[in-house]
């Protein structure tokens, strides 16, 4: 059984190949993943806080790659910031104009601090991953999942949920197949056009 933990940074899972662009301690392959994946047959792909290091469009390659590597079995599990959250707990229209001005700087941060490109919120990244070929894309909650392979793998700080919205945003695809929805397109040119300008 082969399992991939990409973009694992010092957080190395035993019995896993991890994989990332610096030779940390525990790191097996130094590779950047934006280039390809050379593995066939992995039943398990595993990728903590690090699609939102990605731009958009090397994140869905990213995506079909690891379709790409995977049995017909096999399951990709990401987390990643959850955008729905951020925004909730970050910014208050009605606050006052001091508060809007930190709530500004701390949704930058948010988007661009820590080397971000993008962040998801649970549709946008269960259409990605369709249109990266996967049939089907369930939410888990941290730690938690149907393949014991997958229980217990997050590693990364836990902030506090906002009632029933998590900060992080874990799913995980599989199945072959998959489509882009309809209405990924629109607002996915929009914002390529948008980027490739500024």
């Amino acid at each position: 059984m082969t399992k991939l933990h990409l973009g694992c940074g010092p957080q190395a899972l035993p019995g896993w190949v991890n994989i990332d662009n610096r030779r940390y301690p525990g790191v097996d392959k130094v590779r950047d993943v934006r280039k390809g994946l050379p593995y066939k047959d992995v039943s398990f792909v595993f990728a903590e806080h690090f699609i939102e290091h990605l731009a958009y469009d090397e994140a869905l390659k990213l995506m079909r790659e690891s379709r790409r590597v995977l049995r017909d079995d096999g399951v990709l599990r990401l987390s990643t910031p959850n955008l729905d959250w951020v925004w909730v707990t970050h910014y208050r229209l009605e606050a006052p104009d001091d508060q809007q001005v930190a709530a500004c700087f701390y949704l930058n941060r948010a988007f661009r601090g820590w080397g971000h490109q993008f962040l998801y919120n649970e549709r946008t990244l269960a259409a990605t991953l369709r249109d990266a070929g996967f049939a089907n894309v369930k939410r888990a909650a941290y730690g938690e999942s149907e393949h014991p392979e997958l229980r217990g793998l997050e590693r990364h700080e836990k902030s506090t949920d906002y009632g029933e919205l998590s900060h992080i945003l874990i799913v995980e695809a599989w199945g072959r197949g998959g489509a882009a929805p309809e209405y990924l397109s629109g607002p996915r040119e929009e914002f390529r056009r948008d980027v490739a300008v500024s």
